[in-house]
């Protein structure tokens, strides 16, 4: 049960008979322990931080580790604090989490597992047909597809809780040498010095010849 919900006397024998229903379904393939009503029987963690999910999947073999966990919701359980609480937490765990809910809170559980990043594997519904429970699967999602999202979502949390530093400025507040470079206009090109001209030479003088008789 959620710590935060205490059902109507009605629901809550519904949602604990829909779990036993469940128990016999699952009992098929996996060892099933389940947390009816108030009970803490099935734990999933170690305490004090153990989770209490309705019902906890353990393989047959000889291995003890945990393959799924099964949440069942009834109407007044479908709500907000009930995802925070509870859903949020489940979908965080690298295993399956199906969570069932009553047919008539179908687009409310989609809509809250998408807008708080539930990593649901499977979504089901249940509804009365006379004296029978029937049970129709609405959603179903590759375990790889859940690991993957919460990866995404560890990296940007991690993200939002480091932001990357800024580069200091330089000393007395100047630029980086390289940002002062490239800031800094080019240079003009010198244009080359014209030369100046020789003075013109002088034509050389005229000889005068001087003519002696003999």
């Amino acid at each position: 049960m959620s710590p935060i919900l205490v059902r109507p006397v009605r629901e809550q024998l519904e949602h604990d008979r829909v779990i036993r229903l469940l128990q016999a379904r699952y009992r098929r393939r996996f060892l099933v322990g389940i947390n009816p009503g108030g009970e803490q029987t099935a734990p999933v963690g170690t305490a004090p931080d153990a989770l209490y999910p309705d019902l906890v999947l353990t393989p047959t073999g000889r291995g003890k580790k945990i393959s799924g966990i099964v949440e069942v919701e009834t109407g007044e359980s479908v709500n907000t604090l009930e995802a925070l609480a509870q859903w949020v937490l489940f979908g965080r765990l690298p295993i399956e989490f199906s969570l069932y809910v009553p047919a008539s809170a179908v687009e409310t559980s989609k809509r809250l597992c998408a807008n708080h990043r539930v990593g649901v594997t499977e979504i089901w519904t249940f509804h009365m047909v006379g004296d029978q429970i029937r049970f129709t699967q609405i959603f179903r999602s590759p375990l790889e597809a859940k690991l993957a999202a919460a990866r995404s979502a560890a990296a940007d949390a991690r993200r939002a809780a480091n932001p990357p530093a800024r580069r200091p400025a330089g000393k007395s507040g100047a630029r980086p040498a390289r940002a002062a470079a490239a800031a800094k206009p080019p240079a003009e090109k010198l244009a080359p010095a014209t030369p100046t001209p020789a003075p013109a030479k002088k034509p050389p003088a005229a000889r005068k010849v001087v003519r002696t008789s003999r």
